[in-house]
């Protein structure tokens, strides 16, 4: 069979007609990759204005730059003030808020689920019961118990929800109502050990579980970064595949992504990220799970920008559910995980809602 040469100029116009077919596509990746990364920059400006706001804020006020020249250590009072009381406060709320906002995030994708969290899936609280049991077999003599426990705990229960995903025919419905079934067995366990525990280790424990910033010290700060910060890298890197396996394991699958691979390693990645955020400071609920979705609809699904976003997002929120409960009943300082709360419940039932919606409308 003859075939017909290609005459000159027939591959660079044919070029030329794929180049322009494809610029509307491309034009509109650009503008929301610029757009995308001017949310990023007022996050981040939102962010640090939330610190600066966070260290001034309190019974005793001070003045930005007051606040900058005890972080400069000019001024004995200040600097004690700021350095040893604050400043621990919020660097344990940044790390706390970034833990938890990159976790949700990452259970979202791994799982294909929108309604997953650390704390719908019952990690958190599998955590928080390994915390509450280290306190109460070794109350001071082990610190380390506290975090290895957290970790543990918080792997079981995470090991859990991926074995669900294998269940055939197993719906993104029952996966989150297995979780919170985790949830409540974790919680009443944990409400066993605060039973049976001695008073001195009952009193911890209780204020343990609300979830509050106010006792975190420099040590602390130390291992929650030494869990939490390691896998910011790993994700950033991992995001391209991400993406893949939100399109289906057979997609990732042929562009060369192991999604059972990523997915084993982003539970790991995500339980030890959770345990690191909630082993010193409590159960902080629901950041997990509003911080994806606000980022979602602020910079889309790419997670090159989603996984910053859902990170910063995290931490404004926790700053912020801190400075309101030390502004609603000033001087009383209602704890984070109580704010978290009464802001994260609403939000739930309007995903709930929405998904129904949707679900209808189909």
């Amino acid at each position: 069979m003859n075939m017909p040469l290609a005459t000159p100029g027939t591959g660079r116009a044919r070029s030329l007609a794929l180049a322009e077919a494809w610029r509307p596509v491309l034009e509109e990746q650009h503008r929301n990759a610029r757009r995308g990364r001017l949310y990023l920059a007022g996050l981040g400006l939102l962010a640090v204005i939330g610190l600066l706001a966070g260290l001034g804020w309190g019974p005793d006020g001070f003045d930005p730059a007051f606040v900058v020249r005890g972080l400069l250590g000019d001024g004995m009072t200040a600097s004690a003030m700021i350095r040893a009381m604050r400043l621990p406060r919020l660097t344990m709320g940044v790390l706390t808020g970034l833990g938890l906002g990159l976790s949700g995030c990452l259970a979202q994708a791994v799982l294909k689920n929108p309604l997953a969290s650390p704390f719908t899936l019952g990690v958190s609280s599998g955590g928080g019961f390994g915390a509450a049991l280290a306190m109460m077999l070794w109350p001071a003599s082990h610190p380390a118990a506290v975090p290895i426990l957290a970790i543990t705990f918080a792997m079981l229960t995470a090991g859990f929800a991926l074995g669900m995903t294998r269940l055939r025919g197993a719906a993104t419905e029952t996966l989150v109502l297995a979780g919170v079934a985790v949830m409540f067995l974790f919680s009443a366990m944990t409400s066993f050990i605060q039973y049976m525990a001695p008073q001195m280790d009952l009193s911890r424990i209780v204020f343990w579980s609300f979830g509050s910033l106010a006792k975190a010290d420099w040590g602390e700060i130390g291992v929650a970064a030494l869990l939490i910060l390691p896998g910011v890298p790993w994700l950033l890197l991992r995001a391209p595949d991400l993406d893949c396996i939100m399109c289906g394991d057979e997609t990732a699958a042929s562009l060369g992504v192991n999604a059972d691979r990523l997915r084993r390693t982003g539970i790991a990645v995500m339980s030890v990220m959770t345990a690191g955020a909630i082993c010193f400071c409590g159960v902080i609920g629901f950041i997990g799970l509003i911080a994806p979705h606000m980022a979602r609809l602020a910079v889309g699904g790419r997670h090159r920008l989603l996984l910053p976003a859902s990170g910063l997002l995290g931490v404004i929120l926790v700053i912020l559910a801190d400075l309101v409960g030390r502004a609603i009943f000033a001087p009383l300082i209602l704890p984070v995980g109580i704010m978290t709360a009464f802001c994260g419940v609403p939000f739930f039932f309007w995903l709930l809602v929405r998904r129904c919606r949707r679900r209808l409308c189909d």
